[in-house]
């Protein structure tokens, strides 16, 4: 048993828009943490299809998370508050390319950003685990400012210390509400950022897909096809068989944080730049720093050991 299991789990809930890497993070969530709940935002998919993804892949796992519904839309809005999502890469529905059963029960409530307020009253040292875009925490912190300080932090899935994959400079889970993600960025909690930078360390390959299958559990089969419909999308997307492992790495930052190494940095969402909105805007200069650091930006990951973690989380 891994020795942390034998420890206090930490507390999180998970804000998500399910999504193939979504649902890999919500699966090692559960091995390895206190799941209080997951809340749900438009991001890979539209709400209702990101909610059911959730409220599925729960039913899969046999866990019974409360799932609460949240943001369908940006804070401000692109043209006339539309979202954007990723069905480039996720499909329309996001988890293009795999069959689940219709869940059988339905979300706890529509009402993710009072679920987080209300949670992290009843509960101390909650980490929210957030990995789309952060709508519904921005609106959470601007619904009571004291949410930054009674959480124990918000370990991010989105921006780069580098590229991106929105745009050449913004990551998807920032480029699709930057608005909130300034709120969330500028409001002291606590930050880790497991961005494009860190992220893409950690891949999927033909041969992992094929160890999945031979484990042979239900658990793993799923998550075998989510890597599978992966590795064709991104083989026609850029000509190679492998998939980076996004959202898992920001269940890692908190379950195991010894597999990742980081540093303290001055981190400014872009909202302006015609080239550049979205852009996570990270302070590399070791001299004539001004700003404090806010956000503890990922740089490298034990991209072996993480992937041995993900692997035992389907076993069964």
């Amino acid at each position: 048993m891994d020795q942390r299991n034998q420890q206090r789990r930490p507390k999180v809930i998970i804000d998500c828009d399910p999504g193939h890497d979504d649902a890999v993070a919500i699966i090692l969530a559960h091995a390895h943490a206190e799941v209080l709940g997951i809340t749900t935002v438009s991001g890979n998919a539209p709400l209702l299809s990101t909610t059911q993804n959730a409220l599925s892949v729960l039913e899969l796992i046999d866990e019974d998370t409360p799932v609460h519904s949240g943001a369908a839309a940006p804070l401000k809005g692109w043209e006339k508050g539309e979202a954007i999502h990723a069905e480039g890469v996720h499909g329309v529905g996001g988890l293009g390319g795999v069959e689940l059963d219709a869940p059988s029960r339905s979300v706890a409530s529509s009402d993710a950003v009072q679920f987080l307020l209300t949670a992290t009253r009843a509960h101390t040292d909650v980490w929210i685990v957030a990995i789309g875009p952060l709508t519904n925490v921005a609106l959470a912190l601007q619904k009571d400012p004291t949410f930054s300080e009674r959480i124990a932090g918000i370990s991010i899935m989105g921006g780069s210390a580098t590229v991106g994959n929105a745009t050449r400079v913004a990551e998807f889970n920032i480029w699709a509400d930057p608005e909130a993600a300034d709120v969330v960025f500028r409001s002291g909690a606590r930050l880790k950022m497991c961005g494009l930078n860190l992220t893409h360390q950690l891949t999927t390959t033909d041969e992992l897909v094929e160890q999945l299958r031979e484990m042979n559990s239900k658990n793993s089969i799923f998550v075998a096809a989510l890597f599978e419909f992966m590795h064709g999308r991104m083989e026609e997307l850029i000509g190679r068989r492998r998939s980076a492992l996004h959202d898992p790495c920001a269940v890692i930052a908190i379950t195991h944080p010894e597999l990742i190494v980081s540093e303290a940095r001055a981190v400014a969402i872009e909202l302006d730049g015609t080239h550049t909105r979205g852009m996570t805007v990270v302070d590399e200069r070791v001299t004539r720093r001004r700003d404090p650091a806010n956000v503890e930006v990922a740089y490298s990951i034990d991209a072996d050991r993480a992937m041995s973690l993900v692997v035992e989380s389907v076993r069964n």
